[in-house]
């Protein structure tokens, strides 16, 4: 609507609303309606709302705005109390992930169980995984080789190592920044679970570059032509060049090294 009336800001000058919280329930959308000059209608309090309104009709209207905002507010803060209570009692408060569902509990509040769908799929990558044969991409690849979906959806590497990494299921889930246990059936062992872990970390850690030489300047100097960052390069073991990375083709720095001083010089820093 904000889109539209600046759009045809020229043609159309009127809102007709019922009342003031079907409109607007923050102050941002509020200003926004007030810097555009439009005459608005509330039809179930009886009141329009417009530049030539009095100042008590605009103060009554802001006190409305406010009390909008708070039943907003209030309803955010009610619902991560619920939220929390649930999580304390070992029920996962929110929409069930890959390999479960939402569905409502005996008493009466939502809780998940194994999606018949979808649930095999998480327990053959953590079955596969553990025995260390596989990558991630040649798990994915070799799954879906056989077919395997997540309800029709294919199985990319990306969601793979999400549900690998994911607590929830070996039965414990993480919320605002709390672990608990859950109610919910796990679909892997811990012991599973862990193995896993253990192999992803072990194999990130082996893909972290090892730095060579530790370069004073390196991500410290840019261009002048074209704003990258210099690196450095040692050359024959001792003779330390720094030059363009040159990233920005289009913009890329006619100059190709500049030398400096060995680091014991005074004079290092101000040569280069």
């Amino acid at each position: 609507m904000l889109a539209f009336l600046k759009k045809h800001h020229a043609s159309c000058r009127t809102i007709l609303v019922e009342k003031t919280d079907r409109l607007y329930r923050n102050v941002k959308d509020w200003v926004t309606l007030d810097d555009l000059d439009v005459e608005i209608h509330f039809v179930k309090e009886n009141e329009i709302v417009s530049r030539d309104s009095g100042s008590s009709a605009k103060l009554i209207h802001g006190i409305k705005v406010l009390m909008a905002k708070n039943v907003i507010d209030n309803l955010s803060e009610e619902t991560r109390k619920g939220m929390l209570e649930k999580a304390r009692s070992g029920i996962y408060p929110s929409f069930a992930p890959v390999g479960y569902r939402n569905v409502d509990g005996p008493n009466g509040k939502r809780i998940i169980v194994p999606d018949p769908a979808t649930a095999g799929v998480v327990t053959e990558l953590f079955a596969r995984f553990r025995t260390g044969r596989y990558s991630l991409e040649s798990l994915v690849e070799e799954l879906r080789g056989e077919g395997m979906t997540l309800r029709g959806q294919k199985l990319y590497r990306s969601t793979a190592h999400q549900i690998l990494r994911k607590r929830l299921y070996m039965g414990e889930f993480d919320w605002d920044g709390t672990t608990y246990h859950g109610t919910h059936e796990p679909l892997v062992t811990r012991e599973s679970w862990e193995r896993v872990q253990e192999l992803l970390n072990a194999r990130a850690q082996s893909k972290t570059r090892k730095v060579k030489h530790d370069f004073a300047f390196a991500g410290l100097v840019q261009c002048g032509h074209c704003g990258c960052f210099l690196v450095g390069e040692l050359k024959k073991g001792r003779y330390l060049y720094y030059h363009c990375t040159g990233n920005r083709e289009s913009a890329r720095s006619p100059t190709r090294a500049m030398r400096s001083l060995p680091a014991s010089s005074p004079a290092s820093l101000a040569n280069l």
